[in-house]
């Protein structure tokens, strides 16, 4: 998932690229980063930082100490953060296509109560987007 993402290290040099894609790409550039890995040697993006294993405790301490919302991604990552309970919101962006396999975004043996805050819809490219938080 880090090299992925890293693409928004640079994507501002991209040409022609839409304002909200450059957006996210500034704001990706300024975010403090923790990548989870045990096999990633280095990383090339600025503020990002490598820890070894997901440590609940030390992301509450995180979120207690960050006038800022965190973002988790990756479906390994996501499901620890939610069996820890320390999903707040989950903002759902589904797409048209259709992979038919893959890691799941929900962990097994997890049961979720969620409220419905905010739906959109795009209707040129069929993109829906949810926005929920747990009741």
């Amino acid at each position: 998932m880090y090299e992925t993402m890293a693409f928004w290290e640079t994507a501002h040099t991209t040409p022609g690229l839409p304002p909200h894609i450059l957006q996210y790409a500034d704001d990706w550039r300024a975010a403090e980063k923790v990548v989870y890995s045990t096999t990633l040697e280095s990383v090339s993006s600025e503020r990002t930082r490598i820890e070894r294993r997901f440590d609940p405790d030390a992301v509450r301490a995180l979120k207690a100490a960050s006038a800022q919302d965190l973002t988790v991604d990756g479906p390994n990552l996501a499901a620890q953060a939610i069996a820890a309970g320390l999903v707040d919101e989950y903002h759902l962006f589904i797409t048209t296509s259709v992979v038919g396999s893959g890691t799941r975004f929900f962990p097994d043996g997890v049961r979720l109560n969620l409220a419905l805050v905010e739906h959109r819809s795009f209707d040129d490219s069929g993109l829906l987007y949810a926005h929920y938080r747990p009741r």
